[in-house]
């Protein structure tokens, strides 16, 4: 959906964000926290999170980050997103939820383990089944670099339980007894390609094994009118 040209000006974005955000989190009145042994840095309302190790300076994820690069800024409004999202939200006038930069470095990026989005969203939305996902792959996606992977038809099943291993963010993560991992599709994909997901959809990647990048930016919609996860402010699309 995205081409060559637009996609390279897209990791050049990328590239900036990340920047500034490591700018910004050495700089007052950022605030460091450790969740199981993960550390995060809030700047204001923008989250940023590090490679899975207290003393890593990798980015990992930046949430929101549409802030801190006009070119991302503009994807919000872009109508190969938002045309679709329309039907998807169930709604002509839509807004922006949430977005975040997943970033996996050649060999360094973590994977993710089986979730959904709607344990974390549900206690701040009361629309939890109105909040449709959209992946925009700005590198070439596969098995090696750590692709995305989904758990066809689990959001039909809504929220599900989470793991129960004692860890702070456990309960966020998928009990494995409510789905059948061997069922997983491998989101494979070129860069410049758009994927949509359900809030409900269980997912997650492995590890980045590769020579390559996986950069790529998830956006999250709304009806229309209503505050975004992190701001509160509302970003209606124009």
């Amino acid at each position: 959906m995205f081409d060559e040209e637009e996609t390279s000006a897209l990791c050049d974005a990328a590239e900036r964000a990340v920047k500034k955000a490591a700018q910004l989190s050495k700089q007052l009145p950022a605030r460091t926290y450790i969740i199981d042994d993960k550390r995060f840095v809030d700047v204001g309302h923008i989250t940023i999170q590090f490679e899975h190790s207290r003393n890593s300076e990798t980015i990992r994820v930046i949430e929101p980050v549409h802030e801190l690069d006009k070119l991302l800024d503009s994807l919000i409004d872009d109508p190969r997103l938002v045309e679709p999202m329309r039907i998807l939200v169930g709604a002509e006038n839509i807004s922006l939820w949430t977005d975040k930069l997943n970033l996996k470095r050649p060999h360094e990026g973590s994977g993710f383990g089986w979730h959904q989005d709607s344990p974390y969203w549900i206690h701040d939305c009361d629309h939890v089944d109105q909040l449709p996902n959209v992946m925009l792959t700005f590198d070439n996606a596969n098995e090696s670099n750590g692709c995305l992977r989904l758990i066809p038809n689990s959001h039909k099943q809504g929220c599900l339980p989470g793991t129960s291993d004692g860890s702070q963010l456990g309960g966020f993560f998928t009990s494995p007894d409510h789905f059948d991992e061997s069922r997983q599709v491998l989101m494979a994909v070129p860069a410049g390609s758009l994927i949509f997901f359900d809030a409900h959809t269980i997912h997650g990647s492995l590890p980045n094994e590769s020579d390559q990048p996986r950069r790529a930016i998830i956006l999250t919609y709304q009806p229309g009118g209503f505050p975004t996860l992190k701001s509160r402010e509302i970003r209606n699309v124009e």
